[in-house]
């Protein structure tokens, strides 16, 4: 029986109440602070103030306990809107925000489906949204949005990481390396490249993700009938 589906133990007499909810909001604040090597049963357990093994009368795994904790931050993805446009953006604005504040929570999508209950009704609210709309056309529709989001976020959560590790940030990375780049340019080897980097937009993340995004649901919409 899947963790969704087991009960959880009968309340009884204990230093410590316990629940799956408070041993995942445990789990997901030393996510948040430490990122995903700082949680484990055995520190869960010491951040609730409890024997490790209380822990098993609730969450059978380690593996157990991460999809609980992503299904959690599904909660907070709620997709919203008239039609299957502003769904489906509404749905890659609250992913995208959701992995801001949950870092770790990029490394743990984009592989097979997620089937907590927040996450169902989260994909139930964008397929219904899409209700008119071919399933030859909804099926693929809502795979691209959710490709597109879990690349992008990686991308912006690869790019924070690195500020930390290196102590620079993008501006003073491009500084770093910009010489380097021209004189690979003043070779004329990558005329392309040198037009992209001296004359094409440098777009934020916000509008780096946005404008991707609107070319996507153009696409998609250029695929619905009116």
């Amino acid at each position: 029986m899947l963790v969704w589906e087991r009960p959880e133990p009968s309340d009884r007499p204990a230093p410590a109440p316990l629940s799956r909810e408070r041993i995942v909001g445990a789990a997901v604040r030393l996510a948040d602070a430490d990122g995903l090597e700082a949680v484990s049963l055995r520190k869960v357990a010491a951040a609730l103030e409890v024997g490790p093994m209380r822990l098993y009368g609730y969450i059978a795994t380690k593996d157990e306990l991460l999809d609980l904790m992503v299904d959690a931050v599904y909660a907070e993805i709620r997709p919203a809107g008239d039609g299957w446009r502003q769904v489906l953006h509404s749905l890659a604005e609250a992913t995208r925000q959701a992995a801001h504040r949950h870092e770790w929570f990029a490394d743990l999508i984009g592989g097979r489906p997620q089937l907590g209950p927040h996450t169902l009704a989260g994909g139930e609210a964008v397929v219904a949204a899409m209700d008119g709309v071919a399933l030859d056309v909804t099926v693929p529709a809502i795979a691209a949005v959710n490709a597109y989001v879990v690349g992008a976020v990686r991308r912006e959560i690869t790019e924070r990481r690195a500020e930390r590790a290196t102590g620079m940030d993008k501006e003073q990375w491009q500084a770093a390396y910009g010489p380097y780049l021209e004189r690979a340019f003043a070779t004329g080897r990558f005329p392309a490249l040198a037009t992209v980097v001296r004359d094409g937009p440098h777009l934020d993340p916000d509008q780096t993700f946005r404008t991707g995004l609107d070319f996507l649901l153009d696409g998609i919409g250029a695929r619905i009938p009116d």
